[in-house]
């Protein structure tokens, strides 16, 4: 490397004055003389000290260089990475199967406009749209092809906690810490359509179960069943002694799931008419909150099922399969048939605070308060790829059921859109 004549004057007095304040004082006047760094200022032991503006610059140019070493090594293990991946056929769509597409980085959006963190993220069944929850009593609408902001929905009075479309996405259910839920018309007005009002406390979770019927929970331990058509409540379930967290039915409605503080999953069935006690089964193996449910659609189970092969592990009844993340930092996979937990997935370092399953059954997705969004290969049941998320806790995730895109949300405010590959 050839340096300027300035670049040679300001190592040479960097030099001297890195001898000098050493106590090399022979070496450091023998190196003034021949280096012509230039005289200094006496010291009380007869040797010179130079005087610069920057002290300490060969130390501070020192660990600048190792601290450089250190991020060229992360992004050489990086770029490895990706070369591994091309050659094994992804990230190339042409060469890899929709069926095995996951979220690469980097997001394609980030979509900026809440003023707190955000606690729900929904996409839209059908048209481009994502939905956005936060703890600033918003939902707000996204176009996630454009990354546009379309409009925000305002009428809650507190904290926004989950979102549900029903399966035609003309209607949008929200709950919030107000206490309330609210129905809002989606394809033309957006308008708020109804409020449904019952619960004592925090309404934490909410969900369409069929046509006509609405599920939420709440932090007064009940869970509800609302009718759409006239905003009634016809049935209150209990059974859980805590705050129960999420609530999420079957794809075919029979059973819903509920899961709660007090470390416990229960299985409902939903056309029970027992409405105070007896749950279908309850599923206890959490050693702490558990924060989120998801039903495996039903092409996960063969992958499920192969994982527990592979793994010598008993592979329990047939099914169906429901995945718990809870607060002791594990995911689990439940096979509600039997009443057994299948599978633990270790990796994450902090809170699981939501999951979603692939399309195709082959994955599992969880975010959590390690900041990071993990992919799981339910055929070898471990984690196939670390996606450094966002830059705080990440508290929420999505996956379209037709395209090949994953959205999440944080409590940095930030809702991102990740282009699966």
């Amino acid at each position: 490397m050839v340096l300027s004549q300035r670049q040679r004057d300001e190592l040479n007095r960097a030099i001297a004055e890195y001898l000098s304040s050493n106590g090399f004082t022979e070496s450091v006047e023998v190196f003034r003389k021949e280096s012509g760094a230039g005289g200094g200022d006496e010291i009380p032991n007869g040797g010179t000290t130079t005087t610069t503006a920057g002290g300490g610059l060969l130390e501070k140019k020192w660990t600048a260089v190792v601290r450089l070493q250190k991020k060229v090594m992360e992004l050489e293990a990086k770029l490895s990475e990706a070369e591994r991946e091309f050659s094994s056929g992804a990230p190339s769509r042409e060469k890899r199967s929709s069926s095995d597409w996951i979220p690469r980085p980097p997001e394609k959006f980030a979509l900026r406009g809440h003023r707190s963190p955000v606690t729900r993220v929904l996409l839209h069944p059908i048209y481009s749209l994502v939905v956005s929850a936060s703890e600033d009593a918003t939902i707000r609408v996204w176009d996630f092809d454009t990354g546009d902001h379309e409009r925000t929905l305002k009428g809650h009075t507190d904290s926004v906690q989950d979102l549900s479309f029903d399966s035609s996405g003309k209607l949008l259910a929200s709950c919030s810490a107000d206490m309330s839920i609210k129905l809002w018309e989606v394809s033309s007005s957006y308008e708020c359509m109804k409020t449904l009002r019952g619960h004592d406390h925090n309404v934490s979770s909410v969900s369409f179960l069929g046509d006509d019927l609405l599920l939420s929970s709440s932090r007064d331990k009940t869970i509800k069943i609302w009718e759409i058509s006239t905003g009634y409540c016809v049935r209150t379930m209990t059974g859980h002694t805590e705050w129960v967290r999420m609530v999420r039915p079957i794809l075919d409605g029979s059973l819903f799931a509920s899961c709660s503080n007090d470390q416990t999953i229960r299985v409902w069935s939903a056309n029970s008419n027992n409405s105070s006690s007896p749950s279908s089964r309850e599923l206890r193996d959490h050693s702490h909150v558990v924060e989120c449910i998801a039903w495996a659609p039903e092409a996960a189970g063969g992958s499920i099922l192969e994982g527990l092969q592979k793994e010598k592990k008993s592979a329990g009844g047939s099914g169906p399969y429901l995945a718990s993340g809870a607060r002791d930092k594990t995911v689990r996979i439940w096979d509600v048939g039997v009443g057994t937990c299948v599978a633990v997935l270790v990796g994450h370092d902090n809170w699981v605070r939501d999951l979603a399953f692939h399309p195709s059954g082959k994955y599992l997705l969880s975010v959590a308060d390690d900041k990071t969004l993990r992919v799981w290969d339910l055929k070898a049941l471990r984690c196939s790829k670390v996606l450094e998320a966002h830059g705080h806790f990440v508290t929420t995730i999505d996956f379209h059921r037709s395209q090949p895109y994953v959205v999440t949300g944080s409590v940095d405010q930030i809702v991102k859109v990740w282009e699966c590959r």
